[in-house]
Parts: structure tokens; sequence; C-alpha cells
């Protein structure tokens, strides 16, 4: 994408981390809400920067500027100062900051890095997420263009199954280079602790993906024991230490039965299960 795009507006995180992030990533003109405040305070009236803000952000003159995209990479610390620069940028004419469309359709794309609406943090309940940025950015953008605008927003991470792919391809990478295995893993053992994002993307992968994508669900985190979660897991348990044993002992059940059917039926008979040990699954257990 820095190849795609010149000048990019990054949202979120604190200071110029995101900044800093955007330009090792190789984004050639990278601007970030404090540069817009910077130029024009009156951009977000009840946000004023800091002494250290003010000499970080860059000075530029924004009539001569196209954003081409927008990247918020980290969660939002002045959630009403990003949205209102944000919707400026969406309402503008071709990503020029100051002008207005007319039909509200000309804006640049939107990527956000996650699409969670809630996170599990130090506080008993969880706290809001990108996800739910995103969801107000498009519903005042909505109400605001009385829903005749059309946005451009995209996201990545979980649970879109882009992002499970990478990380498969990442995973085949690493056990070439650092083992000599060749091909993915046979199976996969994901654990999250957020049923809309963790486990909708481990099975949504799993429907298209040659190995298995096995979820595990935990409790230590967004899922609250006792309810129903959106997307069913392959199994619930307690912590990541459980998670683990959990998948070590599966694998180890899988070694007994193909173990079993070799001195059973013989080692032609059981040639695909070692092969594919994925495939042995728990019912496979039952009626060994």
């Amino acid at each position: 994408m820095a190849n795609k795009y010149n000048t990019v507006l990054v949202i979120g995180g604190e200071g110029e981390k995101c900044r800093l992030v955007a330009e090792g990533y190789g984004f050639k003109d990278v601007v970030t809400p404090g540069d817009i405040i910077k130029h024009n305070a009156a951009t977000t009236p009840f946000r004023k920067l800091t002494p250290e803000e003010l000499a970080n952000s860059r000075e530029r003159n924004f009539d001569d500027v196209v954003i081409d995209a927008v990247f918020v990479f980290a969660d939002s610390r002045d959630w009403a100062g990003d949205i209102q620069i944000m919707l400026d940028v969406a309402m503008s004419q071709q990503g020029r900051l100051g002008t207005r469309s007319e039909t509200f359709d000309e804006g640049p794309p939107f990527y956000f890095s996650h699409n969670d609406v809630v996170w599990s943090a130090a506080h008993e309940h969880v706290r809001l997420g990108m996800g739910a940025l995103r969801r107000m950015f498009e519903i005042t953008f909505r109400d605001l263009t009385d829903g005749k605008g059309k946005l451009h927003t995209h996201a990545f991470g979980k649970p879109q199954v882009s992002t499970f792919e990478f990380a498969e391809r990442l995973m085949q990478s690493w056990r070439s280079t650092e083992h000599g295995i060749s091909g993915p893993p046979q199976t996969v053992y994901f654990v999250g602790d957020t049923p809309e994002s963790d486990i909708q993307g481990t099975n949504a992968i799993n429907q298209v993906a040659d190995n298995d994508w096995y979820s595990i669900l935990v409790k230590t985190g967004v899922y609250q024991d006792g309810t129903e979660p959106a997307h069913k897991p392959r199994v619930t348990v307690n912590t990541v230490l459980d998670a683990v044993h959990h998948g070590i002992q599966r694998e180890m059940r899988k070694k007994v039965v193909s173990s079993l059917k070799r001195n059973v039926l013989g080692q032609s008979e059981c040639a695909g299960t070692e092969t594919n040990p994925a495939i042995v699954d728990d019912d496979m257990l039952v009626s060994v």
C-alpha cells in the first residue's frame, strides 16, 4: 500500500508512534491529527495540543495537501477529535481538508487494523475498542449526509479470513526455514477470548483451509463464563495454559489411535492417518 498511496492520515496510538510505524512501512508522507490541529486549532474545539504534541506535530499548509487514504493503526486516544477529523476527510472533495463534497462519495478509503468492538482490560467489564470507533464514525457519517454519502471502509485483523491466511503463510515459512518442514501445520490450535473475532475467524478459515483450524475459547478475557458465545468454539477452557494442555493431550490421543490402527489394521490401511493426523477427531476416537 505504500506504493499505492502517497499522503496518508494515520490515526491512533500515543504520540508519534504510529507515524513512525507508517514511515517504517514505507509510506512517504504521513499526516497525524496533531499536524491538522497545529495547522488549524479550531478543527477540534475541545482538544488542545500539549506542549509536547505541539512540538512533535509538523507544520504544513493543508491547502495543498491531498489525503489519499486513512489508516487507523491503533486505538484512538481522543475519539471525539479523531472522529471529527475522519469525518472532515470523508466528507471532503477527494481528500482535501477544508472542502465539502456535494455528493459525499469522494472521500479516500479508510483502513482499520482490527474490528473488535470490545476488548478485555484491567476493568471488571470489557472496554470499547476500534470496532466501536468504526461504528460511531460510520453512523455519524450516515447521519450527517442523510444517508446519501458513501464511505469506503475496510477492516483487517480478526475475524477476516485473509488475516488467518497470512498467519498460515508465516507459519509455513517459519517451518520451512527453521525446521526444513514443507507445507502448513496439519492442525492449528487457535486460542482466543473473543467469540466475535477469535472464534468466528478460526471457524471461518477452517471452512476453507486444507488443514484443521481448531478454535479454543478461554474464560480469561472478553467471553463471560456462563453465557452462550455468539460463535461456538470446538472447546472452552479456563486459561491459555489449559488450552495448551488440551492441544497436547488431543495430539497424544491421535498418536495412540494411529498406533492402534497400525497394529490392528496394518500399515497400509492407516497410511492416510499417518500423513494427515488432523483427520482423526474425537468421534473417531470414540469409535475405535
